[in-house]
């Protein structure tokens, strides 16, 4: 059976175009066949490359691999959304934190996509709907976070957040950060919130700036129902973006509904570091001390 890649390239770095150009070579090399959408062709210049329309980009694929950003594997993981098709990061960008691997390791990672050295792991995902008392008005849904925020004539958001069916806490805020544990290393980190270990299943609520005493983040469990109310004490709008990506428009009395998704994002992993090594790794983290025996008590 012929074995097919499909190549999710950053479309405005030339860095980019040139490494996918070289992926695609090595693969052809072993006898598998990259494919690209069609709006990507120009971006790899082989000529084995197979160009498919969207409609038939996934059949058949064992892998996506991604070569950007965390913001391209995201635009990749909604491009291969309900495909099944695991996602592999070639990391072109600054942190790469969803990333498997760096631009440097090129051959390292066809050699491995070539002998299927690589294990999938699922990552928890949410779905995202709006609600207007029993109509429901959008859906969408995020890897990493649903992020709520204040609308371009509203100075300030008041919403009453609810879990599975019960009133917690009603916050004038700038908004709030709703994410999985894969999110909780992207906006819901920046907004405050806990590092959660990508095993944890919990879902994450982070306020933004919230004008209250009690306001600190949650983390509640994978199976809560979170809802977010619109208040209508005040005249407001927000916006909720999904991964950054999707946008939802609330009006007041509106109702934004999260819970966990039955289709979970699947990462292709070449290697097995612990979670905390990566954290290290990626933010640099200071780890020296005395146990190292560089530095301590005389």
């Amino acid at each position: 059976m012929n074995r097919s890649v499909v190549l999710a390239v950053h479309s405005t770095r030339p860095d980019a175009a040139a490494l996918a150009t070289g992926f695609a070579g090595l693969l052809v090399e072993s006898g598998i066949t990259p494919v690209v959408a069609r709006d990507q062709a120009e971006l790899v210049d082989n000529a084995d490359v197979e160009v498919r329309d969207d409609a038939r980009l996934f059949d058949g694929a064992e892998l996506v691999v991604v070569l950007g950003g965390d913001g391209t594997i995201l635009w990749g993981a909604e491009r291969a959304r309900g495909s099944e098709v695991p996602l592999l990061g070639l990391n072109l960008g600054h942190v790469g934190f969803l990333a498997e691997a760096e631009q440097n390791e090129l051959s390292e990672v066809a050699e491995a996509v070539v002998r299927r050295h690589y294990r999938v792991e699922e990552r928890l995902a949410i779905d995202v709907e709006v609600w207007s008392e029993r109509s429901l008005l959008a859906t969408s849904w995020a890897l990493n976070e649903a992020s709520l925020e204040k609308g371009p004539d509203t100075r300030m958001v008041e919403i009453l957040v609810s879990i599975d069916g019960h009133p917690l806490s009603r916050w004038g805020a700038d908004g709030l950060v709703l994410a999985t544990p894969t999110g909780s290393t992207a906006y819901a980190w920046s907004a405050g919130g806990p590092v959660v270990w990508p095993d944890v299943e919990a879902l994450l609520v982070v306020p933004l700036s919230a004008h209250a005493l009690f306001s600190r983040p949650l983390v509640v469990s994978p199976s809560a129902e979170i809802e977010v109310l619109l208040t209508r004490r005040r005249r407001q709008s927000a916006v909720v973006w999904c991964d950054g990506r999707r946008r939802l428009d609330l009006a007041e009395g509106d109702t934004l509904r999260i819970r966990r998704s039955p289709y979970p994002v699947p990462l292709a992993r070449l290697h097995s570091p612990a979670f905390t090594a990566r954290l290290v790794n990626k933010f640099h983290l200071p780890v020296e001390g005395w146990r190292t025996g560089d530095e301590g008590p005389a």
